[in-house]
């Protein structure tokens, strides 16, 4: 029988989740790489609360976000509203999605593709994306580079990660196991969450990893041409010590 990967119910909890991912290193690459023509479709994959969704529509493009989680959903809206941004939010699945545009631009941002557990559903996907992206269009994704030490130290030992105080009050600190299985590929992440300094619960944050020459194949196997493969958002080379694997793709 397979095994159940997962994100945890908390890990989706919007306010949680916007106040841990406070972040914007990600937004000035994908920025750098948006059309000239601000009539152009664009498509998010994966916007959770529309953390770049929005800064992106409030440049005058015409984005749309999608998700399948309704409570990250539910925020954007919000979200984009106080901000003053017109966005269709879509709840889907990027596996089976089917819209009635295609788009000069789509992308997978924040490691989303981890939670594609099986080869089938990361190709479901990105036949998809081929689906919906124009003649030319281009398809951005990053996820991380696995790096073993990393995983090997996080099986040894439960250490915290961070601590934060969400925008309703609650003091979370979560800390961090993993377990990682070599024949799925999957690192079995738990987070221990404590909130207001007692222990709430452990949600589980399973991440598929992607090797480079894997992931590689798996993007030419599925049609696309690999423009640019970059280590980190300042666009530097991949390398074996690249933290990140970014993806500027085409059609050909």
């Amino acid at each position: 029988m397979d095994k159940l990967y997962k994100v945890g119910s908390l890990i989706y909890d919007a306010d949680i989740y916007d106040s841990m991912n406070t972040s914007l290193a990600d937004l000035s690459f994908y920025e750098r790489w948006l059309p000239e023509n601000k009539t152009a479709r664009i498509l998010e994959l994966c916007c959770g609360t529309g953390r770049l969704t929005i800064p992106i529509a409030q440049k005058g493009y015409t984005i749309t976000g999608v998700d399948n989680a309704p409570s990250m959903l539910k925020q954007a809206r919000v979200k984009a509203e106080k901000a003053g941004a017109k966005i269709e939010f879509i709840e889907a699945d990027i596996r089976t999605i089917d819209l009635p545009h295609t788009y000069d631009l789509i992308f997978i941002p924040f490691n989303s593709l981890h939670h594609l557990y099986k080869n089938e559903d990361l190709f479901m996907a990105l036949q998809k994306v081929k689906k919906h992206l124009k003649t030319n269009g281009l398809f951005l994704l990053d996820c991380y580079n696995p790096n073993i030490q990393y995983i090997v130290a996080g099986e040894t030992e439960k250490k915290q990660i961070t601590q934060y105080i969400t925008k309703d009050g609650r003091n979370v600190t979560i800390k961090q196991a993993m377990h990682y299985e070599t024949k799925s590929q999957i690192n079995r992440i738990e987070w221990h969450y404590f909130i207001n300094g007692t222990f709430h619960s452990i949600q589980h944050l399973d991440m598929r990893m992607f090797y480079p020459q894997e992931l590689d194949a798996y993007l030419q196997w599925n049609g696309f041409h690999i423009i640019h493969k970059f280590g980190g958002f300042d666009q530097q080379a991949f390398h074996d010590r690249s933290e990140k694997q970014i993806f500027i793709c085409q059609l050909p």
